[in-house]
């Protein structure tokens, strides 16, 4: 990947983390500011969020167009999954139709695809995962 499309990608996931940031559904839910983390703490506070993998390609049409594949992933140990559910419904409502600014682009759409509830191997840990596409642009 160039450095080009490296720097546009993290363009993007700091006009994304500053919608998250400053969602006050996400700061009731995950702390305020909220606990969203590119990598998790060794010892974190639950419940919290992470960014996973990031993709980004070409987008045929738009000259210099990117199409952004971003995960999210929610983890909890509340007793069930209604915390994990009500923190990705919260993620939901603050970036689905986002009007961000990343950096030097034009957001063309930012809209969520699927999420996944599931309980993790150890047995008192709840996680999430979120999947948003995103289409960005050169700014004119």
């Amino acid at each position: 990947m160039s450095a080009a499309i490296s720097d546009q990608g993290w363009a993007l996931q700091k006009a994304v983390h500053g919608a998250i940031s400053a969602d006050a559904g996400l700061a009731a839910l995950l702390g305020d500011p909220p606990r969203i983390y590119d990598v998790a703490p060794r010892r974190p506070v639950f419940p919290f969020a992470t960014y996973g993998q990031w993709r980004a390609t070409a987008y045929a049409g738009i000259a210099g167009g990117l199409e952004h594949d971003i995960r999210i992933r929610v983890f909890s140990r509340y007793e069930g999954r209604r915390e994990t559910r009500a923190i990705m419904a919260a993620l939901h409502d603050a970036l689905q139709d986002a009007e961000l600014a990343p950096d030097g682009r034009t957001l063309v759409s930012l809209r969520f695809v699927f999420s996944d509830v599931f309980l993790r191997g150890d047995g008192a840990t709840w996680s999430g995962v979120m999947r948003f596409r995103a289409v960005d642009a050169p700014s004119p």
